[in-house]
């Protein structure tokens, strides 16, 4: 990417993942890169595991902070059917990178429909540049299911061209201090996958 370019990312999941404190981690990221950043949330009622869309983008000089529809170049996704009901989003040849997690709907839980199968053939059929991640085993190895969001960060790091130590600092200033050695460890498994 050059600094003149934009690039478009959106974070969805459900209320509680940690989705909006990892979008807040990008933003610091890319400030601390030189990048002009803009943020966006949408909150459906997340605090009762409803959806939760982030949009971060970044570049030289970024004028708004929605991403327009069918122009994100990753999709960052913290649970499945949220990132396969955002794919209409992405331009073709986006990134994917996602949760291996379900968290059935409230239509699901109640018998109504049944949760999609074959979601990831789905995503990678569309976009091949696919990296489906256990984040809550991954997560849980480390020592505490919490930190599945810092996992993926990790691992969405490898596929975004900025140095390791500005994800640190990142990592550094928005966690806070009693969670930090298991964050920072969790970013590292998500990076080496």
């Amino acid at each position: 990417m050059t600094m003149s370019d934009i690039t478009n990312i959106l974070l969805v999941g459900v209320g509680g993942q940690g989705t909006l404190l990892a979008s807040e981690i990008l933003s610091e990221v890319f400030m601390r890169a030189g990048y002009d950043v803009k943020k966006s949330e949408i909150h459906g009622m997340s605090q009762r595991g409803g959806s939760v869309v982030s949009h971060v983008r970044y570049g030289r000089q970024v004028f708004s902070p929605v991403v327009p529809e069918g122009e994100g170049d990753i999709l960052f996704g913290f649970e499945l059917m949220e990132t396969y009901r955002s794919l209409p989003l992405l331009r073709p040849g986006a990134k994917v990178v996602a949760n291996n997690y379900r968290i059935p709907s409230p239509s699901i839980l109640l018998g109504q429909e049944s949760y999609p199968e074959g979601l990831e053939g789905k995503i990678r059929g569309m976009f091949p540049d696919f990296m489906l991640v256990d984040g809550l085993k991954i997560a849980t190895e480390a020592g505490n299911p919490r930190v599945a969001n810092t996992v993926l960060l990790g691992a969405l790091s490898q596929r975004i061209d900025i140095d390791e130590s500005f994800w640190i600092e990142a990592i550094e200033k928005l966690v806070p201090r009693k969670a930090l050695d298991i964050n920072l460890q969790a970013f590292r498994k998500g990076r080496v996958l």
